[in-house]
C-alpha cells in the first residue's frame, strides 16, 4: 500500500542520506557519472550558481546539470539526487507559479531548457507538484508567444532578431516535445504541434548544412543583417564544436517523445543518421576527441575541446542504444570518451574529487561587443575548468556509456506488464488516467524506474492490455502479473480464468518468463491468482508477513544471503505487508524469513516463474525518496531483471 511521509520528514531524511553519502570516497570502481555528479554536489551544496560572484539565477547550464543529474538519480536510484534537484527548483518556483528572476519578455529560447527538470518533478508523488506544473506551463507560454522568421523559426532571443543558432534547438525542443507527449490530449493539436516541432529542424536542415562538408553553421540570420552573416546565404562563417553538439543531443532526445506514428519522425531521423557519420569523419584519430572548430583540426590554434566532445560520445551512444544508428558506431562512442577521460579529466589533488578540463566558456554571434564568428573569435574565448556546459554533458555521456556495457544482455527481449488483471484508474492532470505498476507512471505507484532498468538493459518493455492467449503472448520473453483487481479497486475485474491459466502454462513451458506478485489478502483478488500460481506448484497465503507501523522501517526487513543466485549484489531489501508462499514441486523457494517461504521459482518445461507475494519494486521503494538508505531495492530490481533476461531463451 501507498503512504506519505511528511515534507519535513522526508527534508530531514534526506540531509542524513546526504551527509552520509558526502562522507564516502568515491573508488576507482564508482561509476565516472556518479563520481562527477557528486563533485557538482559538493562543490555547489545548495544551489548550482553559473556565473562566479553573481547570486543563483534561472539558467540552462543550471537545467543542464540538473537534468544529468536527474539521469544519475534514474541510474542509481540514490534519493539524495532527487533532493538535490528539489532544493535547486525551490529556490525559484513558488506556490503559484511564478519563476524566480525569469523574464518571459526576454523570449530567450535559453530559459527553456530548465523546463525539462520541472516536468520531472511535476510527475512525482510530491507535495505542490502542481507548481511546476504551472511553472512549466509559463515556459510553454512563452514558445507560443516566441517570436519568429518569416518561415516560422524561433528566434533565438529578443535581442537576436530573425536568427536561428544551433543552441535554441537542444534548449527548447526536447521540452516542447515533452510538454506536448504529456499534457497536449487533442490529437490535432498535438500533431499541430509536433509538426511545429519537426518543422524548427528543418528550417536548421535547409539553412545551416554546408553541402561540402556536411556540418551545420552556428547560426542564420534570416535578415541577412548581421555582419557575421554570409550576404547569400545568411549562415554564420565557422563550425563551431558545441553548436553542433547542441543539435545532435536536441535531436536525439526530442526522439524520446515524438510519437513513432508521427510521419514527421523519419524526417528528425533522417537528419540525426545524416549528422552522426559526419562527425565521426572529423574525430581526432589521435585523442579520440573533438576540435573547437570542427574541419580545421590542424590549423594553428585549434584545440580538441571538451563540452562539444562529450556532447558528441553522448548522441552517438544514445543512437546505438535506441537503434537509430548501427553498433559499429559504438566504437566511435567508446574512442571519444576515452580521449576525453585521458585528455579532459582529472583528480584535483587538494579535494581529490575529479575535474573536467578544457571547456570553452562560451560562443556567440553578434552582441556587444561584437561577435563575428570568424575563426580568430572562436579561439579568443576563455577555455574554464569544470565549466557546467562541459560537465553536464560529461555526465550524461558517462551514463550512456555505462548502460553500453550492460545492454546486450536484454537486446531483442520484450518485458510484458499485465494492464488487463489489474487496470485501476484515478483521477489525473487530464481526466481518468490508468495508474499501479505501469512502466510510464514517474510516481510512487508505477514500475517507471524498475522498467528504465530492464530498457537500460536492452530489453523493450510494453504494456499487455489483453487477456493471455498464445496470440497475445507472442513475442513476449518476460510477462508481469502484479496485483490482480478487486471489486473495490476496479468495478468489474478481470479475473483469472481456466482459460488464461493453460495459455500461460503452454507458454511457460515454452520458454516464457511468467512473474507472479501478489499483494496481501485485503489488497489482491487471490483465490482465482492462486488458481493459476497453482499451476506451478505455488499458492499465495491469506495471512499477513511483515506488518509495518508508520516508520518502523525495521518491520519490513529481509535479509539476502551471500553469493545469492538472484541478487548478488544485495544483502538487505524492504518488503512490507506481503503474502506469504506455499510450495508444491517443480516449485522452489528463493528467499526464506525463518520459516517463511517470501519467494519462489518454478522450473517449468523450458520456461521460469518467479514469484512473491508483494508488487514491492514500484517507485515508492525504488526511488531512493522514501525508505533508508540501508534498504537496496533499486539494487534488487537490477539483479532480478538481470536474472530475469538471463533465464528467457
Amino acid at each position: 500500500m501507498l503512504c506519505r511521509l511528511p515534507r519535513p520528514f522526508l527534508f530531514s531524511l534526506s540531509l542524513l542520506v546526504t551527509t552520509a553519502l558526502a562522507q564516502t570516497t568515491p573508488t576507482p570502481e564508482t561509476p565516472w557519472s556518479v563520481r562527477m555528479a557528486d563533485a557538482v554536489l559538493k562543490k555547489y551544496p545548495d544551489s548550482i550558481a553559473v556565473k562566479e560572484n553573481r547570486p543563483a539565477s534561472w539558467d540552462y547550464e543550471q537545467g543542464l546539470v540538473l537534468n544529468a543529474i536527474e539521469r544519475v538519480w534514474e541510474r542509481t536510484g540514490d534519493g539524495h539526487y532527487y533532493d538535490y534537484i528539489l532544493r535547486d527548483i525551490d529556490r525559484y518556483v513558488g506556490k503559484t507559479g511564478p519563476i524566480r528572476t525569469y523574464r518571459m519578455d526576454e523570449f530567450n529560447l535559453d530559459n527553456i531548457t530548465t523546463g525539462r527538470v520541472l516536468l520531472m518533478l511535476a510527475q512525482q508523488t510530491q507535495p505542490g507538484r502542481e507548481n511546476y506544473k504551472r511553472a512549466a506551463d509559463t515556459l510553454r507560454a512563452q514558445l507560443t508567444r516566441q517570436p519568429r522568421t518569416k518561415e516560422g523559426g524561433f528566434w533565438h532571443k529578443q535581442r537576436y532578431p530573425n536568427q536561428m543558432w544551433l543552441d535554441g534547438l537542444f534548449m527548447a525542443e526536447p521540452f516542447y516535445a515533452e510538454y506536448t507527449a504529456l499534457y497536449d490530449r487533442s490529437p490535432d493539436s498535438a500533431t499541430r504541434h509536433f509538426d511545429d516541432i519537426a518543422h524548427q529542424f528543418a528550417l536548421i536542415e535547409q539553412h545551416l548544412i554546408d553541402p561540402k562538408t556536411g556540418l551545420l553553421y552556428h547560426g542564420y540570420d534570416e535578415s541577412r543583417a548581421q555582419k557575421w552573416a554570409n550576404a547569400k546565404t545568411g549562415t554564420s562563417p565557422n563550425f563551431w564544436g558545441r553548436s553542433i553538439g547542441w543539435y545532435a543531443m536536441a535531436l536525439v532526445d526530442v526522439l524520446d517523445y515524438f510519437p513513432e506514428n508521427h510521419p514527421r519522425r523519419a524526417d528528425l531521423l533522417t537528419y540525426f543518421q545524416r549528422l552522426m557519420p559526419v562527425l565521426a569523419r572529423y574525430q581526432d584519430p589521435k585523442t579520440g576527441a573533438w576540435y573547437q572548430i570542427v574541419d580545421q583540426g590542424s590549423r594553428k590554434g585549434n584545440y580538441v575541446e571538451a563540452s562539444a566532445s562529450c556532447m558528441f560520445v553522448y548522441a552517438l551512444a544514445k543512437g546505438v542504444r535506441l537503434g537509430y544508428l548501427p553498433a559499429s558506431m559504438l566504437s566511435v562512442a567508446k574512442k571519444g570518451y576515452q580521449g576525453i577521460l585521458k585528455t579532459f579529466v582529472k583528480t584535483d589533488p587538494a579535494s581529490q574529487q575529479p575535474v573536467l578540463n578544457g571547456t570553452v566558456s562560451v560562443g556567440g554571434l553578434g552582441g556587444s561587443p561584437y561577435r563575428d564568428g570568424s575563426y580568430a573569435y572562436y579561439l579568443s574565448e576563455p577555455i574554464r575548468v569544470n565549466d557546467l556546459k562541459g560537465v553536464g554533458p560529461f555526465i550524461m555521456a558517462s551514463v550512456e556509456l555505462e548502460i553500453a556495457d550492460e545492454y546486450p544482455l536484454g537486446k531483442g527481449k520484450t518485458v510484458a506488464v499485465d494492464t488487463y488483471f489489474n487496470n485501476e484508474t484515478r483521477k489525473g492532470d487530464n481526466g481518468p488516467e490508468p495508474f499501479h505498476y505501469l512502466w510510464n507512471d514517474r510516481m510512487h505507484s508505477g514500475f517507471w524506474l524498475w522498467g528504465k532498468t530492464f530498457r537500460e538493459l536492452g530489453a523493450t518493455t510494453v504494456t499487455q492490455p489483453q487477456a493471455p492467449t498464445a496470440q497475445t503472448l507472442k513475442g513476449k520473453d518476460v510477462y508481469i502479473i502484479v496485483d490482480p483487481d478487486t471489486p473495490k479497486e476496479t468495478p468489474k475485474p478481470n479475473y483469472v480464468q481456466a482459460a488464461d491459466v493453460d495459455a500461460l502454462d503452454a507458454w511457460v513451458r515454452a520458454g516464457g518468463v511468467l512473474v507472479l506478485m501478489a499483494n496481501d489478502s485485503a489488497n489482491a483478488e487471490l483465490p482465482r491468482f492462486n488458481q493459476l500460481a497453482n499451476r506451478f506448484g505455488i499458492q499465495f497465503g491469506y495471512e499477513q508477513v511483515n506488518p509495518v507501523q508508520g516508520t518502523r522501517w525495521s518491520d519490513g526487513k529481509l535479509t539476502i544471503p551471500a553469493n545469492d543466485p538472484i541478487f548478488p549484489h544485495v544483502s538487505t531489501i524492504y518488503v512490507k505487508e506481503l503474502s506469504p508462499l506455499t510450495l508444491t514441486a517443480p516449485a522452489k523457494p528463493a528467499l526464506l524469513k525463518g520459516n517463511t517461504i517470501i519467494m519462489a521459482t518454478a522450473k517449468v518445461g523450458r520456461g521460469t516463474v518467479f514469484a512473491i507475494g508483494d508488487p514491492w519494486l514500484y517507485n515508492e521503494y525504488t526511488d531512493g525518496r522514501r525508505i533508508p538508505i540501508e534498504y537496496q531495492n533499486f539494487q534488487a530490481g537490477k539483479d532480478l531483471a538481470v536474472w530475469l533476461l538471463k533465464q528467457a531463451k
